[in-house]
C-alpha cells in the first residue's frame, strides 16, 4: 500500500466513518501488529487478544478525535500496540504473574538476520534480542523485524530520527557482541 493510498483511507475514515477503508486499512497492518505484538509477549493467545484490541482502540481514537492530525496510519498503530503490552505488563505484574517463553521463530527480518543466521541460529538470535535492554529490543524489532522505517521508528518511540538511528546502532553493536560470546 502506498503512502498516498493510506492517507486516502484514513481521509476515508476519519470523515465519513467508512467501515470498508478501516477494513482495508486492517487487513494491510494486521500480520505485522501480531508479529510485533506476538515478539513482546511470546504467547499466541495474548498476542491475538491485544492485536484485536490494538484495531479497537485504533478504530475509537481515529473516530473520537476527528480534529487531531495523524501523520501515519501505521505509526499509531505501534504506538496503540506498544501501550497495550505495557498495560498487559502492568496487569501481570499487580497479579504477580511470571512470564514463561516459548520458544518462537524469527522470520526473515532483513539483511542483519541473513548474516547472523550464518553463524547462529534463530533461537540463539532471539535469546540475545531478550537480554537487550527494553528500548534497544524495541528498535532492533522494528527496524529489522517489522521493516519499518527510522521515520517510522520515531513516530512511534516519540524520539527523533537521529535519536533512533543511534540507538539502533548502539543495539545492532551490542546484539553482535552477545551474539558472538
Amino acid at each position: 500500500m502506498t503512502a498516498i493510498s493510506e492517507k486516502l483511507l484514513l481521509y476515508q475514515l476519519r470523515t465519513k466513518h467508512d467501515p470498508d477503508a478501516f477494513a482495508k486499512l486492517y487487513d494491510t497492518y494486521i500480520e505485522r501488529i501480531y508479529r510485533f505484538v506476538y515478539f513482546k509477549v511470546s504467547n499466541s493467545e495474548e498476542a491475538e487478544d491485544i492485536t484485536s484490541e490494538v484495531f479497537l482502540k485504533t478504530w475509537n481514537y481515529i473516530i473520537n478525535n476527528s480534529g487531531k492530525e495523524i501523520k501515519s496510519f501505521s505509526g499509531l498503530l505501534y504506538r496503540i500496540a506498544r501501550n497495550c503490552i505495557i498495560d498487559l505488563y502492568r496487569r501481570k505484574a499487580a497479579q504477580g504473574e511470571i512470564k514463561i517463553e516459548p520458544e518462537i521463530e524469527l522470520g526473515d527480518g532483513g539483511k542483519w538476520y541473513a548474516d547472523l543466521t550464518k553463524q547462529i541460529d534463530n533461537q540463539k538470535i532471539i535469546g540475545a534480542i531478550k537480554k537487550l535492554k527494553q528500548e534497544y529490543q524495541e528498535v532492533v524489532t522494528l527496524k529489522y523485524v517489522d521493516e519499518l522505517s527510522i521515520e517510522e521508528i520515531s513516530e512511534i518511540t516519540g524520539k527523533g530520527n537521529v535519536a533512533v538511528r543511534v540507538t539502533l546502532h548502539r543495539a545492532v553493536k551490542k546484539l553482535r557482541d552477545l551474539v558472538e560470546i
